[in-house]
């Protein structure tokens, strides 16, 4: 299906975005920019044509926050490997990048209990504000001498992690909650069933 490509030519982008940083000079830089950009748009059309021709799948609804975390995270390392995001600035990718493996790690969990997370409208908004950021930083690379470039794309990267956290959060809790219930639902279960022994 359509939709299910345009998630797979988001990772697809990964390692050619990737590359660019190993090259020096301006079209290096405006390459990178330009696919990570289309990249993020794909980001919106995937689920939009999925829902519209109601092609949405199990395999969409999987490969698209992991096709963004992939994304997200890699070109993080990237710029943080290359001097773009320094200093203290460090801490906010180490933060996205913390909360994305937790949450991974917790819906890997919660589906072998067969618990699903749904994503939510605040997750979208969170990875939205993680791709302006790096967008604005991976330009400012293209004009080292524009700084304020990199004061917004700083800027938006705390948004980010603000957004980051609160999300984060937000499914640990409901994560935590649903597995408690089922863990309570499961024993009872077991107790009554040894009591009608």
């Amino acid at each position: 299906m359509f939709p299910n490509l345009l998630t797979l030519s988001r990772i697809f982008s990964i390692p050619f975005i990737v590359a660019c940083f190993f090259i020096e000079g301006f079209w290096s830089h405006l390459t990178a920019a330009v696919l990570f950009v289309i990249a993020c748009i794909t980001d919106f059309f995937d689920g939009y044509l999925a829902r519209q021709r109601k092609q949405v799948s199990a395999l969409g609804r999987f490969m698209d926050p992991v096709a963004d975390k992939l994304l997200v995270s890699t070109i993080l390392l990237m710029l943080s490997g290359t001097g773009v995001i320094f200093g203290v600035h460090l801490l906010a990718a180490a933060i996205i990048l913390a909360r994305e493996i937790i949450v991974s790690g917790l819906r890997e969990f919660m589906s072998q209990m067969r618990l699903i997370i749904p994503v939510t409208k605040y997750a979208k908004w969170k990875t939205a504000m993680q791709m302006a950021s790096i967008s604005c930083l991976l330009c400012s690379a293209m004009f080292p001498d524009i700084s304020e470039l990199k004061s917004i794309g700083i800027i938006l990267l705390w948004f980010a992690v603000v957004m980051t956290v609160f999300t984060g959060a937000r499914y640990l809790r409901f994560g935590i909650l649903r597995i408690s219930d089922k863990s309570f639902s499961e024993n009872k279960k077991q107790s009554d069933i040894l009591k009608m022994r």
